[in-house]
């Protein structure tokens, strides 16, 4: 089920200062691009057309990475005050018709095309489930990307800190609906130079 047939944002932070890491982790290469344009490709590849990436910590050096992708740029001022920011800047400028919204964390390199359209049919059924919100799981561990119904904008806006939806899914735990993934794409991501070397291997 791809995206193009009812209307979903996703909301890709790209703004954070990669402190674990040592330098900006979504410049690194990964399969001949930088991260965060392999992370946006992918995105797209799933149909989703509505993809804005929130800037920061080096704007300029993401913008060039992300060149010629039709992707709108969101700029986070706030950036140092933490992923709520970034994740609160994105979803404010998603448009108001559309029903939901993935939040994508472009750190997270193994996840592909096929595991968003997983995600993305389970939200496509969700509501006659009398669900709303949509979180992968691999072996009982919580992972992401999620996808959240748009009512629960307002209180993805009122989130803060150095945290992502987790508190508006706590919340909600009666909307979720829990998708078991095959493997362990979700669950992986990249924060210290070691994740990374593990890229490579």
């Amino acid at each position: 089920m791809l995206a193009t047939e009812f209307r979903l944002a996703a909301v890709i932070p790209a703004a954070g200062l990669s402190s674990r890491m040592g330098r900006n982790k979504l410049l690194l290469n990964f399969r001949g691009r930088p991260l965060v344009r392999h992370a946006v490709e992918t995105v797209l590849a799933a149909g989703i057309k509505e993809v804005l990436v929130v800037l920061g910590h080096e704007a300029e050096k993401v913008k060039v990475a992300l060149a010629d992708l039709p992707v709108q740029l969101i700029e986070n001022r706030d950036y140092q005050l933490g992923l709520s920011t970034s994740i609160r800047a994105g979803v404010n400028a998603v448009p108001d018709n559309f029903e939901g919204i993935m939040v994508y964390l472009a750190d997270q390199p193994w996840v592909e095309t096929a595991d968003l359209e997983h995600l993305i049919a389970a939200f496509e059924t969700a509501g006659g489930m009398g669900k709303s919100i949509v979180v992968p799981f691999y072996h009982g561990i919580r992972g992401n990307p999620v996808i959240l119904a748009a009512k629960h904008r307002e209180e993805i806006l009122e989130i803060s800190g150095d945290v992502g939806c987790k508190r508006v899914i706590q919340k909600r735990a009666d909307q979720v609906l829990s998708v078991e993934m095959l493997n362990d794409h979700v669950i992986r991501d990249i924060d210290s130079p070691q994740d990374y070397e593990g890229t490579l291997g």
